[in-house]
């Protein structure tokens, strides 16, 4: 089976300063990546980078063993992209945020975009909220919003930047269940987050970064419970012990 998405050697550099160094990374359909590291370790930037939202500086990025452009990444929807904040329109109802991009990017009939933003509201489980307006909404909520939006341009490969980093504790849950959802479902996806129940729960590899670089990479058993790297072994005895 082909790669859906192979990173090779990707370095990202923002003036002097060096945000990924020589990445290698590599994703067959339906697997789920899970990246964690300290503060400032590069995860941001590298699915940033990946989705096409920032320059890299050298190495690539293929998508089923193609080179593409930036645009041509966005232009096919390859990915939807879930950010810590939710950035939905204020002005605009939920099902509205959900329309814009099929009706306006995909030129997709007004009455078809609203039938699609009912299926995906239905599968973040909150179908009822389709004509509220994000500010009636919880934090929760909104993100499965945003989640439902992405979903809406139907992405090859989902990336979450930190999805509920920006939530009360008890709304975090919601989130990560409509997460694992889209996972069982067979969704690609590459997940920055330190909700580590939520990465041995479903994820297929996990990704240690530190200084820009992957410290390691192994599957989740052996991640967890028996790492090579010193460095690994700190964070995780700082994270999972609080």
């Amino acid at each position: 089976m082909t790669n859906i998405l192979d990173v090779k050697s990707l370095n990202v550099h923002f003036k002097k300063f060096h945000a990924v160094k020589d990445v290698n990374i590599s994703l067959k359909k339906k697997d789920i990546f899970v990246v964690c590291g300290p503060s400032g370790s590069g995860k941001s930037t590298l699915i940033r980078a990946i989705a096409g939202l920032e320059k890299y500086s050298s190495g690539e990025i293929l998508i089923n063993e193609k080179k593409m452009l930036d645009k041509e990444i966005i232009k096919n929807n390859i990915f939807g992209m879930v950010f810590q904040q939710f950035n939905l329109f204020p002005h605009l109802s939920v099902k509205e945020n959900i329309t814009l991009a099929p009706i306006w990017v995909k030129k997709m009939p007004k009455a078809e975009a609203e039938e699609l933003a009912m299926q995906q509201l239905e599968i973040v489980k909150i179908p009822e909220q389709a004509d509220k307006y994000p500010g009636q909404l919880s934090g929760g909520q909104q993100q499965r919003v945003a989640i439902a939006r992405s979903l809406a341009m139907k992405p090859n490969i989902m990336l979450f930047d930190e999805p509920t980093s920006a939530l009360d504790p008890e709304m975090i849950k919601e989130v990560l269940d409509v997460m694992i959802d889209l996972a069982e479902g067979g969704m690609t996806m590459i997940v920055v987050t330190h909700e580590m129940g939520f990465a041995k729960t479903v994820a297929d590899r996990m990704v240690f970064m530190d200084e820009g670089r992957i410290v390691e990479q192994a599957v989740p058993d052996k991640f967890f419970n028996n790492p090579d790297s010193d460095r690994t072994k700190l964070f995780l005895s700082q994270i999972l012990n609080h």
